[in-house]
């Protein structure tokens, strides 16, 4: 990583924003939606290098290969790398033979079948590109800045990954040796340490584009343990500022499907839904969307209001804490119903929020035993029971599990009047302090577009079946019957079917 103060205004993409960046890796990136301003970016940072001391190439997309393939003519280093290259990757070879007029024609050699053909009449773009970019890597000097736009442009995936090792093999020999690739390739965004984001500036469409600058010492240690699972199914959000995180494959699959059911379908255009495989994963996507200016979406149950990451990181979102700050006067009197006096003096949080919300649901659960002993139990509420019953027999301590402060949620969503009648006086009227503090902490989560069902799970929303409760098991079969449903029922009888879903994804794929 290096110093390079640099400053950059484009207006008419921006207004009057200014883009700033003063430490730079070896290898950046440059990516965003089509229309954000990768490639005019990059031509002001080419400028500002250039002014900076940097021996400064740009390779454009529109790059003609017979004007760069003749630079290697004669270099025989360069030459001698690229042959060993196609020799490995294609058992081909190139030579150049004199024309009539003196000039030098490139000549392919296939060694599979001993033959030999002209690269430019009969050669694919692809091994064309690749020997375009090779010349242009292999012939940076230890004080050149490349920049190559769209670098992935007829290369094959693997390929891709194959010139992005060898950048990372170039950059070892200087140390000021610097690439900028203008991409929309996730295989380009090859992140092998958490120093590495920093060296990724993401466009935005009518906004200026955003960077880290430096992580923390927490964010280094939480990157650091999550890289080894980011896959590239995942890096589909440095693309677009309208991606959708969910927990695992049934949501993604699930949401996925109904985004077509939306009202303006066109709005959401862009939009992707992305499963990361639990919500501590999506804690950390959260995270990095937020570092990187992203803005990219949460969906997740209920159960990640009471422990994970991702509760941790959309309480101190910035976002969350300035739609705090506003709530203040406005929930004045509520604050007085939840909190004392002497708790007032401190600052109502999110995060203190969730734990009095926890506090409230303990001391109903508690509460329910005590009256189930000494009176009948409600047929309603019996399903209820039967689930807290199988929590206790789970774990040892159940009150601290997740799972069981969820259930006591949803038993006050789906029994609130039969709870109030059963409980005693005190703890009845909490009732409605429980489902009013649960709504203004979903809403505030909402600020930093993490949507949280409030039902439970997306099981919870299901047509063909019907669950109350967490946890829920055989998801694969009852997300099938569900998909079944879906791909059979005309577009109306869906839309009533699932419509707190689709309300749901309306919000979460809004760009506003």
């Amino acid at each position: 990583m290096f110093n390079l103060e640099t400053k950059i205004k484009i207006p008419f993409l921006w207004g009057k924003a200014v883009f700033r960046k003063n430490y730079w890796s070896q290898i950046n990136l440059i990516v965003g939606p089509n229309g954000s301003g990768k490639t005019l970016l990059a031509e002001k940072l080419a400028q500002q290098f250039s002014e900076g001391g940097f021996n400064v190439k740009f390779i454009k997309a529109d790059r003609k290969y017979n004007d760069q393939i003749f630079t290697i003519k004669n270099d025989e280093k360069i030459r001698s790398r690229i042959e060993k290259v196609l020799s490995s990757m294609f058992g081909k070879s190139i030579k150049f033979i004199e024309d009539i007029d003196q000039t030098m024609i490139p000549i392919v050699e296939n060694k599979a079948w001993n033959v030999e053909y002209m690269l430019e009449d009969a050669e694919c773009h692809g091994l064309k590109e690749i020997i375009s970019l090779l010349i242009s890597l292999y012939s940076a000097q230890p004080n050149d800045c490349v920049f190559i736009d769209e670098p992935e442009l007829h290369l094959h995936p693997q390929f891709q990954s194959f010139f992005m090792n060898e950048i990372r093999k170039e950059v070892k020999n200087s140390s000021r040796r610097t690439f900028f690739l203008i991409t929309h390739s996730p295989f380009f965004i090859d992140l092998r340490s958490s120093e590495d984001l920093t060296g990724v500036i993401c466009c935005h469409i009518n906004a200026v584009p955003s960077t880290i600058e430096e992580l923390s010492e927490d964010d280094d240690g939480l990157f650091r343990r999550f890289l080894p699972r980011f896959n590239t199914y995942h890096k589909q959000f440095f693309f677009s500022d309208n991606q959708i995180f969910v927990e695992g494959y049934t949501d993604q699959q699930m949401f996925t499907y109904l985004l077509q059911y939306i009202e303006d379908e066109y709005n959401a255009a862009g939009t992707g839904i992305i499963d990361v495989g639990g919500k501590d994963e999506l804690g950390v996507f959260c995270k990095v969307c937020s570092l990187l200016g992203t803005n990219g979406r949460i969906i997740t149950d209920l159960d990640s209001l009471f422990s994970g990451k991702l509760r941790d990181v959309f309480c101190q979102d910035q976002r969350v804490l300035q739609w705090m700050e506003k709530q203040e006067e406005k929930q004045e009197s509520f604050y007085k119903s939840i909190f004392s006096n002497r708790e007032l003096e401190s600052k109502v949080t999110l995060e203190r929020l969730i734990l009095r919300l926890e506090r409230y649901l303990t001391q109903m659960g508690q509460d329910f035993y005590r009256q189930a002993k000494k009176n009948p139990l409600p047929g309603k509420l019996q399903p209820f029971m039967e689930k807290l019953q199988l929590l206790h027999k789970k774990y040892d301590n159940a009150e601290a599990i997740d799972t069981y402060k969820t259930v006591l949620l949803q038993g006050v969503n789906n029994e609130e009047e039969s709870l109030i009648k059963f409980l005693s006086p005190h703890i009845a009227k909490t009732i409605p302090l429980i489902k009013n503090l649960a709504a203004f902490i979903l809403a505030a989560a909402e600020s930093a577009r993490v949507y949280i069902l409030h039902k439970g799970c997306i099981e919870h929303y299901y047509s063909q079946t019907n669950f109350k409760y967490m946890p829920v098991s055989g998801k694969d079969k009852l997300f099938r019957n569900e998909l079944d449903f879906i791909q059979s029922a005309h577009k109306k009888s869906v839309r009533k079917a699932y419509s707190d879903l689709i309300v749901l994804l309306e919000k979460a794929s809004s760009r506003n």
